[in-house]
């Protein structure tokens, strides 16, 4: 799978790459808000779920792929997939989606955006111009209205976003998306594990939390994270960073089309913000 993708032309396969990768994002937040507010499945079995069906699917696709390189990642990328993994399960059960969205991806854009200032990244006007109306957009998408997060929870979803951003940050430096991914994810079964033996008072197996949890590990994470490595060697920390800001907008989208959301000018608008900001920063950025 990796060697088919890089076989493409570099600036079509990063557009197409990037689009599949937030695609498979958006399907994952679905998953995850219908599983955790909809089913009876606790976070904690729920994450385990998701991280082993991912890790089987990806050593699954790894021995098909064959050659002499096996899984490859590390601890640390793994930590963080768990940190970010938990983190999101766990926020989500107090926070509302809207609240949830704003506090993992502000942070995933603080982590990812001052690595790159800190590697050296200079951003352009125009590209500050952008990184302020995907940012005015998506504000003006979850904020109004929303009550003040509890503060628990907030403290997870921004671990959350801080997790997300370490891991790709990490995973754009892996020579082999594949090996790096599986390795990564078989690493965090363990520690996902240990997690839901803590939190076994807890413990609640629904059959339909079960299904999206596996849907989500082994479709929308495993998979999509490939895919999400390889777009990552052709983009820079901050139009990666950037460039994510348009989950949210295919979330609610989704959630319009399959779990029957009502459409509204504010989410239109938001929207429009958010997708211009981000043709700012990759147009500027070609030029």
């Amino acid at each position: 799978m990796a060697r088919s993708l890089s076989t493409l032309p570099a600036a079509p396969a990063t557009a197409a790459l990037t689009a599949l990768a937030m695609a498979a994002f958006a399907a994952n937040s679905l998953l995850a808000r219908l599983a955790l507010k909809g089913t009876g499945i606790d976070a904690a079995t729920f994450t385990l779920v998701r991280i082993a069906s991912a890790a089987v699917v990806l050593m699954l696709i790894l021995r098909v792929r064959g050659g002499q390189r096996g899984m490859a990642g590390d601890w640390p990328a793994a930590v963080a997939l768990l940190v970010y993994a938990c983190g999101f399960s766990f926020a989500y059960l107090r926070l509302s989606a809207g609240t949830g969205a704003l506090i993992l991806f502000a942070c995933v854009q603080a982590t990812m955006i001052g690595h790159g200032l800190w590697q050296g990244d200079r951003l352009r006007a125009i590209q500050w111009l952008g990184t302020a109306l995907a940012l005015a957009g998506l504000v003006w998408l979850v904020l109004p209205g929303l009550q003040a997060p509890p503060p628990g929870a907030t403290v997870m979803m921004a671990a959350a976003g801080i997790g997300w951003g370490v891991y790709s940050l990490r995973g754009k430096r892996a020579a082999d998306a594949l090996a790096a991914t599986a390795g990564n994810f078989v690493r965090a079964v363990p520690l996902a594990v240990a997690i839901s033996a803590a939190a076994l008072p807890m413990l609640s197996v629904d059959l339909h939390g079960v299904l999206c949890g596996i849907a989500s590990g082994a479709v929308t994470s495993g998979v999509g994270y490939v895919i999400w490595y390889a777009a990552l060697r052709g983009l820079s920390s901050t139009t990666a960073a950037t460039v994510q800001l348009s989950v949210p907008v295919l979330a609610a989208l989704g959630g319009i089309a399959w779990l029957g959301e009502p459409m509204t000018a504010r989410l239109a608008v938001g929207a429009s913000a958010i997708l211009g900001g981000i043709a700012l920063i990759i147009v500027a950025r070609r030029r």
